[in-house]
Parts: C-alpha cells; sequence; structure tokens
C-alpha cells in the first residue's frame, strides 16, 4: 500500500512538473514612450485578447500589455531576449535606427533580414506613414518667411530645441546638418511633450515633431517641408518574435487584422483624443477596435477604466515593493562590506571606492545598465536600487566603527573578549546610531530614484508620473510626485522614531 502511494505521489508531482514546463506563458506587447506607442500597444493587445477568447478559438491565452519601455534600442533588446514578444515600430527607425549597420535599401529586403537573421516577423504597414519633421510656431514661421528646411540656413540666431533621440539619430539632426547645411547652431535637449508648451511661450523657435502628432494643430504649428527628403519613410508597422506563429497564431492574426486598417488622420484623432480630450489609452483603442470590427467580429469586449484611487494605491504598492526589497538586500550587503572595510585595512580603500564609483553613475544609466543582465521589469529595477543603496551604509558603517574612541577598544580587550565579541557586543551598538543613518539615507535615496523604475517596466508612482508628462497633464504628474514626496517623508520620519526609541538602548547596552 505504501509503495502503491508514493508511485501516485510521484507521478502527481511529475505531471506537475510536465505541466509547468509547457506552461503557455503570457504574450508580451510592449510600446515605447510616447503616446501613439502606447495606443497601437494598445490596440493590439486588446484585440488579440478579442481574437484568442473567441468561443471556437482553441486557444487561451494570457496577453499582457507592457507600457512605455523606453527608446527603439531598449525594447528592440528586449525583443531579441524574449522579454516582449510584439511592439509597434517604425520602417524608418529599423532601416535608419536600429539596423543601421546593416545598410539595407528597402523594407522588402529588411523583412527579409529580420526573418532570417533574426527571427522576427513584421506585418505590412497599419495604413499611415508617422515621418519625422521640423516645425515652428505659424506667426513666427510667416513673419521670417521660413516655409522649408532649406530656409533655416539663413538664421543662426533661431533657438532650437530638439528631443534627445532625434539628436542621437544618425537621420535625425546630423542627417539635418548635413543635408541642409545648418552651421552655428547649438540645439539643447528637451523631452518632445514639453518642447510644444516651450515653443508656445517663446522659449523655443524650432523642434523637432511626427506627422501625427496632435499638438500640431492645437499650437498653430507650421511643419516645415523636408525640400531635399532628407527623412526616410516611417510606416507604422508590427514586429513580433517569429515563435508566436507557432506559439499564439491567433495573435499573428489578430496583428494582421489590423494592417491598412488606421489611416494619418484617424491616428491624429486617436492621439488628440488622449492629449487633449484627457481619455485614456485603453479606453481610446477600446473604441476606435469597437467601430472598426462592428459587424465582422463578436463585438470587443467593453472597457472599464480603473478608479483614480484604485490606480494610485496600486502604483504606490509597486512603488513599496521596489523600494522594500532592494533596501532589504543593500543592509544584507551594505553593513557587512563597512564592516569588512573598518575591520581589514587592505579592503577599506577598495570597497569604499566602488561604491563610490557606482554612486557617480547617473541613475537611468544605472537602470539600462541592468536590462542586457537582468531584462526589463522589476528585477533590473531592484538591482540598480540596491547599488544605489550600497555607498550609505557602507560609508556610515565604516566611519561609526573607526569612530569609537581606543579606549573603549582597550576596555574591551581587557575584559577578555574576542574579536567576534567586540564587534557584536561594543562596536556595532557604539556605531549603531552612523548605522541607522546611513539605512535611512539610503531608504530615502531610493523612494526618489525608484520613480525611473517604471521607464523599464518596473511600474510605481513613476508610471504616472511619466504618464502626466506625455499627456501634458499636470493632475496625474502631482498623483504620482506628491504620493511619492509624502513617502519619502513617511520614511523619514519613521525611521527617526525608531532612532529616538530603539538606538539608545542599543547604545546603553553597549555602555554596560
Amino acid at each position: 500500500m505504501r509503495g502503491l502511494c508514493r508511485f501516485f505521489i510521484t507521478v502527481w508531482v511529475g505531471l506537475i512538473l510536465i505541466s509547468s514546463a509547457f506552461a503557455q506563458r503570457p504574450v508580451v506587447v510592449a510600446s515605447k514612450k510616447f503616446t501613439e506607442s502606447v495606443i497601437l500597444g494598445d490596440i493590439a493587445a486588446q484585440w488579440a485578447v478579442h481574437r484568442t477568447a473567441e468561443p471556437n478559438s482553441g486557444q487561451k491565452i494570457e496577453v499582457r500589455h507592457q507600457r512605455e519601455l523606453g527608446l527603439s534600442q531598449v525594447i528592440w533588446k528586449a525583443l531579441l531576449r524574449g522579454d516582449v514578444d510584439v511592439y509597434p515600430e517604425y520602417t524608418g527607425t529599423l532601416l535608419r535606427e536600429v539596423l543601421a549597420n546593416r545598410q539595407l535599401a528597402s523594407v522588402e529586403e529588411l523583412k527579409s533580414v529580420l526573418r532570417r537573421d533574426y527571427q522576427v516577423g513584421m506585418t505590412r504597414t497599419l495604413g499611415f506613414d508617422n515621418s519625422f519633421a521640423l516645425g515652428m510656431r505659424e506667426e513666427k514661421a510667416r513673419l521670417l518667411g521660413i516655409s522649408k528646411l532649406s530656409d533655416l540656413k539663413g538664421f543662426s540666431n533661431l533657438k532650437f530645441g530638439l528631443s534627445h533621440e532625434f539628436l542621437s539619430r544618425s537621420e535625425g539632426w546630423p542627417s539635418i546638418q548635413k543635408v541642409y547645411q545648418i552651421i552655428g547652431q547649438n540645439p539643447i535637449g528637451i523631452e518632445h511633450e514639453l518642447a510644444y508648451r516651450a515653443m508656445s511661450e517663446g522659449k523655443l523657435d524650432v523642434t523637432d515633431l511626427y506627422s501625427t502628432d496632435a499638438e500640431i494643430p492645437y499650437y498653430e504649428i507650421r511643419v516645415l517641408d523636408d525640400d531635399l527628403k532628407s527623412f526616410p519613410s516611417y510606416e507604422a508597422v508590427f514586429i513580433y518574435r517569429l515563435d508566436l506563429e507557432r506559439r499564439a497564431p491567433l495573435v499573428i492574426a489578430a496583428l494582421n487584422d489590423l494592417e491598412g486598417q488606421i489611416s494619418l488622420k484617424q491616428m491624429n484623432d486617436l492621439n488628440k483624443k488622449v492629449k487633449y480630450d484627457r481619455a485614456r489609452e485603453e479606453e481610446v483603442a477600446n473604441q476606435f477596435l469597437t467601430e472598426k470590427f462592428t459587424g465582422r467580429l463578436s463585438s470587443i469586449a467593453k472597457f472599464s477604466s480603473p478608479k483614480w484611487m484604485d490606480d494610485v494605491l496600486r502604483r504606490g504598492g509597486e512603488h513599496l515593493y521596489l523600494v522594500g526589497v532592494s533596501l532589504l538586500f543593500s543592509i544584507l550587503v551594505g553593513i557587512p562590506m563597512g564592516i569588512i572595510a573598518a575591520k581589514v585595512p587592505w579592503m577599506g580603500s577598495p570597497i569604499l571606492t566602488g561604491a563610490g564609483v557606482i554612486q557617480t553613475i547617473p541613475s537611468l544609466a544605472l537602470l539600462v545598465f541592468m536590462i542586457p543582465i537582468f531584462g526589463i521589469g522589476t528585477v533590473p529595477a531592484i538591482a540598480a536600487l540596491f547599488f544605489y543603496s550600497l555607498l550609505p551604509m557602507i560609508l556610515n558603517t565604516y566611519t561609526g566603527i573607526k569612530e569609537i574612541p581606543e579606549t573603549i577598544r582597550d576596555s574591551a580587550v581587557g575584559l577578555g573578549l574576542s574579536p567576534w565579541q567586540r564587534l557584536r557586543l561594543v562596536e556595532i551598538p557604539m556605531a549603531s546610531r552612523s548605522i541607522f543613518a546611513g539605512v535611512k539615507t539610503s531608504a530615502v535615496i531610493n523612494v526618489g530614484t525608484a520613480t525611473l523604475g517604471s521607464l523599464i517596466g518596473a511600474g510605481g508612482l513613476g508610471q504616472l508620473i511619466l504618464m502626466g508628462v506625455r499627456r501634458d497633464d499636470l493632475g496625474m504628474i502631482l498623483s504620482g510626485a506628491v504620493p511619492a514626496a509624502v513617502l519619502a517623508l513617511v520614511v523619514q520620519w519613521t525611521f527617526d522614531w525608531a532612532e529616538s526609541r530603539v538606538l539608545p538602548r542599543a547604545r546603553e547596552g553597549a555602555g554596560r
């Protein structure tokens, strides 16, 4: 009987392991950190959910939308690693930026190279071309008689403010300077969404834009004619991992349904609804799909927008998770490293120098460095926050132990305490105020730095800030910034309270 039970248990455990090994992992649709990409990502994700949930589909697959993952190279590498499966892209970006080193001559050649060399498929165009352009306020352009890019050559005193991506891309500012011989300009880098407001306030004269931007009519922008044809075509497409054709064929069918379905005017209208009508991207995508495919397939489920407070609480919970986990790991590593630096002289300088070098790396750069190692999401964000937390803990622990008076050390030796007993009973309690200050500093730093985790798909309150900046919505910016500031104050007050209650007892015990 016992042998029979053991047999059934073994079979049961084996079946669980086999089923988990072959379990269908979710399909991840991703988008870049601008409104149009998020809308297209929502359209693809919602339509894929609808297609795979049809009664006769025979395929139940979870589809997620990972929003606002950063610039082209970041999301492209995430696709190749398998962190994401689908994302909206533009043919010009693929030809001139992502695969610029391949020097491909046509879209057909691009499509062939993607399948053969990268195991990536590409749909046909979605129906619109979102090309780069440069623009000026209509009033200023008319006053100066500027209607095309060639006209800019004669005006050296114009103030250029260009997006960071446009400044760095080969087909962006470097190409414009070369083709149109624009000399003497030193453009500043500015977020794309903020450039329009700066232009309306007269702080900028020229900025880069996209042909589908809702801001063009709203701010009365004149799109300057690319008379020397510097910019390539930017047909909107979806690119996807080829294994989806086997793993989730209905998702591919959903992407194919969207080919040729979105005109330039429709995309402009969708962007406008988000930017100026304050609609959520999910709602705009839902409305588009309902209107576009009514009568062709069963109607898509009505999207229900989450309540504002629910969104803040959810993002706040994600934020606390990032801060708490990273802080716990940094305590477990940072304090022992500070002790080692103080007790082992030849290791002190390398440990302190290494922690200091890490602290000098810009937080955004450190997040990006983590992506090739850990992928996207919460893990790279926690890793970056962990490294950022180390210096205050290591330095404060080192300083606290080093500043213990020699008379106290000699007394501990005279009492016959072993090195471990001296550390545990005397040195750590005596240095506890300094160590505690390091933990508090790291915690407060983490609360602020964790807002950047949203740029790599980690969520948190930074997601609300990022969405607010993209939509030019001050209320949404504050809904992320104010809770983050309050959280930093709560962390500060909590540590101050603990310091006043706990540390005196620890130091008193060490004194005894």
